[in-house]
């Protein structure tokens, strides 16, 4: 797939994977599935609920910063983004209060990266749901899933 030529193609550089804060780990494996742990965005991105202090633009512009921490974290315990062949399952809660219903809107920022990135091989079950909270008011964590060689 040659996943690293793809994202130099893209201009994207990854940012370094985000270490745990509590009680659990980044990634664990088990036979040919990847299951990398929620993951919010870094610092710097704008936090609260998407629907009243975090436009849906900017919350799409978090889930596509998460992407990118997801698939850096994928780098950082296979070694080769090669060896992804594909992205099984995304899980993306969204900061939002109950009558918000745009959650997919804004998981799309890491769906399409995903397919940007990763191909045909990107293209993933996945649900997008809405929080009425996350840990430090983060816009929004996903989780994710990747078959592995």
């Amino acid at each position: 797939m040659q996943v690293e030529q793809r994202l130099q193609d893209l201009g994207i550089e990854l940012p370094a994977p985000v270490q745990p804060v509590a009680t659990y780990v980044r990634w664990v494996q088990t036979g040919n599935l990847l299951f990398i742990s929620g993951t919010g965005p870094s610092d710097d991105a704008p936090t609260g609920k998407v629907d009243a202090e975090v436009t849906v633009e900017q919350g799409y512009a978090v889930a596509r910063e998460v992407g990118l921490q997801i698939i850096a974290t994928a780098k950082a315990a296979l070694g080769d983004l090669d060896r992804v062949t594909r992205v099984v399952k995304v899980l993306g809660m969204v900061n939002s209060s109950p009558e918000f219903d745009r959650q997919p809107e804004v998981i799309n920022g890491c769906s399409d990266l995903f397919v940007e990135v990763f191909g045909e091989a990107g293209r993933h079950t996945r649900s997008a749901v809405g929080m009425g909270a996350l840990p430090g008011r983060i816009a929004v964590e996903i989780e994710c899933t990747l078959e592995v060689e």
